[in-house]
């Protein structure tokens, strides 16, 4: 499970350590666990973090998200409530993040690493500012991007990839994950909240774990018969054009018409 620092935690949560103080005062967030002098939390605390913005975002009040609360740990240990919320809340990925500088940014993609383009990196989550370096979430996802561009491509070319990437899975990430909750939530909890006292808390959150390798299944299988088919139609129009192109040319080979009448 991933750790985090209040301030790592705050910005994954897009608020600020403040405000996760204001919800650890009024109950809304568990306190952290304790190494040392400095306050741990987990992707259970992101979870939490992020449901409470959402809420705050719909309208509700705190006092209407403490009642929610309250409602929702009616009845349940710790280990039930963190079961649930880490079951939503952890990585969908085993990555491990990585960190790296301007200089190794530098190493990895050349001179097409401007402040343009971090700050465009950072937009689309392949970068999150940490002091003076950054913290990359998919070090796989930057590394794919450095040896496209060992490849020959431009940074920019690079981050285009990586923005459709963004757009066009993020619609389909949503439509999946709004299904299969629909259904869960439909079968196991209709128009009331879970209470983690019940049975089905823990058999929920098995379903959404199982759900986790699934999904990536379906998503890996769909690209390559897409990327094949595409790849196909690609190489087939160049080589169309480049046939055009050579029956234009002087030193091209002609069109054959058949064979020449009599002179």
């Amino acid at each position: 499970m991933a750790e985090y620092r209040i301030d790592e935690l705050a910005r994954l949560a897009d608020t600020t350590v403040r405000n996760v103080r204001v919800y650890q005062d009024r109950g809304l967030l568990a306190p952290p666990r304790k190494q040392g002098r400095v306050g741990i939390y987990s992707e259970a605390h992101l979870a939490r973090l992020r449901l409470i913005g959402q809420l705050l975002r719909r309208g509700y009040t705190f006092a209407n998200i403490g009642e929610m609360f309250a409602v929702w740990e009616r009845g349940g240990g710790l280990s039930d409530i963190l079961g649930f919320e880490s079951a939503i809340g952890d990585a969908w990925s085993d990555e491990i993040a990585d960190y790296v500088t301007v200089g190794e940014l530098r190493d990895l993609f050349g001179k097409g690493v401007t402040p343009r383009t971090i700050k465009r990196a950072i937009d689309l989550r392949v970068l999150e500012r940490d002091g003076l370096r950054f913290r990359v979430p998919s070090p796989r996802l930057l590394h794919a991007g450095a040896e496209l561009v060992r490849m020959g491509m431009s940074v920019d070319s690079v981050l285009d990839i990586a923005e459709n990437l963004r757009a066009k899975v993020g619609d389909v990430a949503e439509h999946m994950v709004r299904l299969v909750a629909e259904h869960i939530l439909a079968e196991y909890a209709p128009l009331t909240v879970i209470q983690t006292g019940s049975e089905e808390v823990a058999e929920i959150a098995e379903l959404i774990r199982r759900v986790r390798p699934l999904a990536q299944q379906a998503v890996d299988a769909v690209l390559a018969q897409e990327m094949a088919e595409k790849m196909n139609d690609v190489m087939g129009e160049h080589f169309a054009l480049a046939m055009e192109h050579m029956r234009g040319e002087p030193g091209g080979h002609p069109k054959e018409d058949g064979p020449a009448g009599p002179a």
